[in-house]
């Protein structure tokens, strides 16, 4: 018979912990990342006319030099500083900024790191592990962990009736100045672009995926997002049983809040309303109604099919610029 060493048992004589599986995960996504994401630095004049300084991370996402951000990150700056893990610093220019998506790009003048890979949030679960990797001081990263703990969810901006759709909620914490850092899966790739703190415990982040990727290209190339607009405020609802075995859809738009004056009071939906077509496309999260909002949507008919009080109901909508 063979004898163990003490100290030295086998690997098949005690399971693996869960923590340790969960440690080996978290680890590697913070070794892979940490050196792709940036800490920002930026001055802006504010509403008194003084100059300020703002802060927060920002993720390589091209190997020319050009990182994602949050526009809140970088509002009312031009230029500023991005400063890596490895002590590396460069000049950057704020490229272009969307308010609405809370999304911003910048661009290194100087050398920068390689581009992490970026994921596709629609593939995130509830109660799948995520990691946020900041970069608050430019020195060796901050880094939480935490499940996806809600999806769909919106987020209030600075402007009054106008939310972030869509975003990802998770209880791995952001730290101050983790804004414009990455949340990535388990594989390393990033999901979301971190936003908010939604309290305590909780942290908010901009998906990634085929809309914002449509962003992304916007701002790279015009500076910024030409957006078709309604005014409404939806969050993810299922249909009822016979309707959703009737069509075939699940899941549709609850209308939270209508925007008074703006086109979708003026076309008549209603708060309660479940949205269940637009542009004679199923509706089944707030993604499918944002990509028909971008610029051919503008002063164009918008069909929309609601249900309301157990009938359907279609109305005409007529998007207008954002403004």
């Amino acid at each position: 018979m063979t004898s163990i060493p003490a100290g030295q048992p086998p690997e098949t004589a005690h399971p693996e912990e869960p923590l340790d599986a969960y440690s080996r995960v978290v680890t590697s996504v913070a070794s892979a990342l940490t050196p792709h994401v940036a800490a920002l630095r930026v001055q802006a004049r504010g509403r008194t006319g003084r100059m300020q300084e703002g802060s927060g991370s920002a993720v390589v996402f091209a190997d020319d030099g050009f990182l994602i951000t949050n526009a809140h990150v970088v509002a009312g700056a031009s230029t500023g500083t991005a400063a890596f893990a490895d002590g590396t610093e460069t000049s950057i220019d704020i490229v272009g900024a969307d308010p609405l998506s809370d999304l911003a790009i910048v661009r290194g003048r100087g050398g920068t790191p390689a581009a992490a890979v970026l994921g596709d949030a629609d593939g995130l679960r509830v109660g799948q592990l995520v990691v946020a990797v900041g970069n608050p001081l430019g020195l060796s990263g901050s880094i939480t962990a935490g499940v996806v703990s809600g999806l769909g969810r919106s987020l209030p901006t600075l402007s009054p009736g106008r939310v972030i759709e869509d975003v990802i909620q998770t209880d791995a914490a952001l730290n101050p100045g983790n804004s414009g850092g990455a949340l990535a899966d388990a594989n390393g790739r990033v999901v979301g672009i971190n936003t908010a703190v939604a309290g305590l415990g909780l942290g908010l982040a901009v998906p990634i995926n085929t809309t914002t990727r449509r962003i992304i290209a916007a701002l790279l190339s015009d500076g910024r997002v030409r957006r078709g607009y309604l005014g409404l405020v939806s969050t993810p609802a299922p249909l009822p049983a016979e309707l959703a075995i009737r069509t075939g859809q699940r899941r549709g738009l609850r209308v939270i809040e209508v925007v008074p004056g703006a086109p979708a009071d003026l076309a008549g939906l209603k708060s309660g309303d479940l949205v269940l077509a637009a542009g004679r496309a199923p509706v089944a999260d707030a993604q499918s109604l944002q990509r028909l909002l971008f610029t051919e949507s503008i002063g164009r008919p918008l069909p929309v099919t609601v249900l309301r009080n157990g009938a359907m109901v279609d109305v005409i909508t007529h998007p207008i610029e954002l403004a």
